[in-house]
């Protein structure tokens, strides 16, 4: 194994925190990746890495040299890409929220894997914000504002959303015509993950974003959910006119205070600052864009 090639790999353990998974997104054994690190340490005279029994973690010395290998192969995937034709191949890691992407990225991605046939997709699914390094994932596919700075946040869309309740609702608490109306009514709660609290109900009055926070009867954290729980006549929702515009066509949902609309929602694809975008994951994102764009 040369040296960049011991670079990819240990700096792949530091993110993975663990040899086995490492190897795994290699394409390595363990043992391989176990000597690797070990002639590594020899020939650079210090201690990279903590072993425990449950994960493996960089010494001070391990940080310092990870921090470097970035810079480095980072420049090394730069000047190669100068010269020759990239084709984006091998196993691109990304993570997605379900309905987002059954909707706009799936229904495309049979022609996307027939343009590059030399790519592999794991997609797994998720509303939470992954650690992209740490669990090994190229990018995630995400609805709303996000602030991490820790990776790069390419906007694709913004997504009209509604305010809307079933018939039944109504008939047991009548219809909202104004902001002031909602004071004797009930949302459905959709917890924050990150902070705990539950996200307001937003509505557009006077040219000025207002927050209401409302009773809620229940309170869920799945995106999945919401659709769902308020077309079980369980309160008010806010939701992507997308998710909706079925049940809104069909009269199991009813859209509410349409002169007070609230914010659209962005859709972005993250990914990780401290990286030099790989060919593979390059041309995802440009395809994920394009698709929204159209």
């Amino acid at each position: 194994m040369d040296r960049f090639e011991a670079m990819r790999l240990f700096t792949r353990i530091v993110e993975r925190r663990s040899f086995t998974q490492a190897a795994a997104d290699l394409d390595l054994p363990r043992s391989t990746a176990t000597e690797a690190v070990q002639q590594l340490e020899a020939r650079l005279g210090v201690r990279l890495l903590q072993r425990t029994t449950r994960q493996v973690s960089p010494t001070l010395d391990g940080e310092a040299y990870y921090q470097r290998c970035l810079r480095l192969l980072d420049e090394l995937e730069e000047a190669e890409g100068a010269f020759r034709q990239r084709t984006p191949r091998g196993l691109l890691r990304v993570d997605v929220q379900g309905a987002l992407a059954r909707r706009f990225v799936l229904p495309g991605l049979p022609d996307f894997l027939a343009a590059h046939p030399e790519l592999k997709i794991q997609m797994t699914e998720g509303d939470r914000l992954v650690d992209l390094v740490r669990e090994g994932v190229d990018c995630v596919l995400r609805l709303g504002d996000l602030t991490d700075s820790a990776m790069v946040a390419r906007r694709v869309a913004l997504l009209p959303e509604v305010t809307c309740a079933a018939p039944a609702y109504l008939e047991r608490r009548g219809t909202p015509r104004t902001p002031e109306d909602l004071a004797r009514h009930r949302m459905v709660g959709f917890l924050n993950a990150a902070t705990g609290h539950v996200y307001p109900l937003e509505l557009t009055v006077d040219g000025k974003v207002r927050q209401i926070t409302m009773e809620a009867d229940v309170t869920i954290n799945s995106a999945e959910n919401t659709v769902a729980m308020g077309l079980l006549g369980l309160g008010l929702i806010q939701a992507p006119r997308y998710r909706v515009e079925d049940c809104l066509a069909d009269g199991t949902l009813v859209e509410l205070l349409s002169d007070y609309p609230p914010t659209s929602t962005p859709v972005s694809l993250l990914y990780p600052r401290s990286r030099q975008l790989s060919p593979r994951v390059r041309v995802f994102i440009d395809w994920v864009a394009k698709r929204f764009a159209a």
